[in-house]
């Protein structure tokens, strides 16, 4: 059984949503409006979020992005929109998995076991140190030179794949793959996370510290020499 915050303005898909995860054991908590849902999020974290993006008061796109800037929970996007480009593009910007409406019951509670089972399996806390950089994976929290980042989601995500495989260049198709979870994509996202992420540690791809772009090949993350 797992906690699902339902965050749906039509009442009577809220309604029917409610219903199937009701009959499948899980306790179901819903939203009508996208605030309403990050205060729960922030307040009562649920084990996943099932986020419809058609909301009264915020752009469903909107508010994936302000959930991932206060957690990690898993989020089921559920669109009318059977777009390829849009539906990658969710998935870029944080959602795990999506559900084009209508869907059935059975396939509502396929994904969410899914992405359940993804997020129990997520590796053991650990510690990760390069030079003056400290990635605490199990807390999702990261420090440089004793004072704290402010990450996104994606950026830890980056940050911590990066760490784990120090001294070592990481492939761009690697990042799409193992970080972004997208069998194609366009370096571009990568570029923009990287810049970001540079930023926040205190250099530039000109001069970098920790982040060194091996042209034509990737990204490998070392300590300052």
């Amino acid at each position: 059984m797992a906690t699902v915050l339902v965050v749906e303005d039509d009442e009577f898909v809220r309604s029917a949503i409610i219903h199937e995860l009701d009959r499948r054991q899980h306790a179901v908590r819903s939203a009508g409006c996208a605030l309403d849902a990050l205060r729960e999020i922030s307040q009562r974290p649920p084990d996943a979020v099932i986020l419809d993006l058609g909301l009264p008061d915020l752009d469903g796109s909107e508010a994936l992005r302000m959930v991932r800037g206060i957690s990690d929970v898993p989020v089921i996007v559920a669109t009318a929109r059977d777009d390829e480009a849009e539906i990658v593009r969710l998935l870029r910007a944080g959602a795990d998995d999506y559900l084009v409406k209508p869907f059935s019951g059975d396939h509502l509670s396929a994904r969410l076991d899914a992405v359940l089972r993804r997020a129990r399996s997520a590796p053991a806390p650990q510690t990760l140190r390069v030079g003056g950089l400290v990635v605490d994976v199990g807390r999702r929290e990261a420090a440089l030179d004793g004072g704290a980042l402010s990450l996104t989601r994606r950026e830890f995500d980056l940050l911590a794949y990066l760490a784990a495989r120090a001294d070592r260049v990481v492939t761009r198709k690697e990042l799409l793959a193992e970080v972004w979870r997208l069998s194609y994509g366009d370096d571009q996202t990568i570029d923009v996370h990287l810049s970001w992420l540079r930023r926040k540690l205190g250099e530039s791809a000109s001069r970098p510290r920790y982040l060194h772009t091996v042209r034509g090949v990737g990204v490998m993350l070392s300590a300052p020499r």
